[in-house]
């Protein structure tokens, strides 16, 4: 089997530990690699186009340093190269104004972290 590529970009040690624990638990065969501000994804991004390594997959928290995951969101979806990618919102933001910004810029899906830890 292939394995999945995921970029997570997500600021928060805990929400991190959490991420790759539920993607053991759910038997998810993946290679994760984590970026912990908009910026160092989208830096990230361009070195993947380059080589060709792109991530299957974005997981990307809202309120992250350095720019924002909507501003990472509509930077990927613009991009020729990079708007093929899916890509999750997964933050603890619930206001409408977020979600509805997230799919305006073509977000894939848009999930709220829930509060306790066995629920991701």
């Amino acid at each position: 089997m292939k394995l999945v590529d995921i970029l997570l970009v997500e600021d928060n040690e805990g929400d991190i530990l959490l991420t790759t624990e539920a993607f053991e638990e759910g038997k998810i065969l993946d290679r994760t690699r984590v970026v912990r501000d908009g910026r160092s994804a989208i830096d990230l991004l361009a070195v993947d186009l380059k080589w060709d390594t792109l991530p299957d997959l974005i997981i990307l928290d809202v309120n992250i340093p350095r720019m924002n995951g909507h501003e990472v969101l509509q930077h990927v979806k613009q991009h020729t190269g990079l708007k093929h990618i899916p890509v999750i919102m997964l933050t603890t933001s619930s206001t409408e104004s977020d979600i509805n910004m997230s799919y305006q810029n073509h977000a894939n899906c848009y999930i709220t972290k829930p509060v306790k830890a066995a629920d991701l």
